[in-house]
């Protein structure tokens, strides 16, 4: 845990104001729920809730069936970090914050397919610490996850093969995936 030096109290409601370079830094956002956790010190902890990333091994199971259908890499993410990793190693991916492309997929509710001849996207979908030279994906379809009208992730089905060009079908099965999800956090 790291220390802020940012002190602040508690009002007569029980209400602590989270300071606004947190709340950017975090991707707070107004309305995003948080969770409470307390241990046995006596710390009080918040973190953001998701609901994506409480799906565990459904979410697992989801990726996993996305990368055997097609034969490539399926990511999962809630609005912040990759949750569920199919078809590759998941330790480069799992946890790593969203990239420009992900957060534009969900800001406006829209499926995002990139192909080799234009892979020339500004940023990468997911913020890898070892490629410093651009997207290492060359064929990616980048779908929202929406629940109730809000964009709760997104489903990334990807290629880092020069070969392998997306097309309508790896957008409609990363869709489907999209969708099947949203369906199941509704119910």
């Amino acid at each position: 845990m790291k220390a802020t030096g940012i002190v602040r109290r508690i009002d007569d409601l029980g209400r602590i104001v989270i300071p606004i370079e947190i709340r950017r830094d975090m991707r707070i956002r107004d309305g995003d729920p948080l969770e409470i956790f307390v241990d046995k010190n006596g710390e009080v902890i918040l973190k953001k809730y998701s609901a994506v990333a409480d799906l565990g091994s459904f979410a697992q199971g989801l990726v996993n069936s996305l990368h055997e259908s097609t034969g490539h890499l399926a990511l999962l993410a809630d609005r912040d970090t990759v949750v569920a990793v199919g078809g590759l190693e998941p330790k480069p991916y799992l946890g790593k914050r969203l990239g420009a492309p992900a957060l534009r997929a969900m800001e406006n509710r829209e499926t995002l397919l990139f192909t080799p001849r234009d892979h020339s996207h500004s940023g990468m979908t997911v913020e890898l610490a070892a490629v410093t030279d651009g997207c290492p994906f060359r064929s990616e379809v980048i779908a929202p996850v929406i629940v109730g009208g809000d964009p709760v992730g997104v489903v990334v089905l990807a290629t880092t093969t020069e070969a392998s060009s997306f097309g309508e079908l790896e957008q409609k099965l990363t869709q489907t995936a999209a969708g099947f999800l949203a369906r199941h956090m509704q119910e």
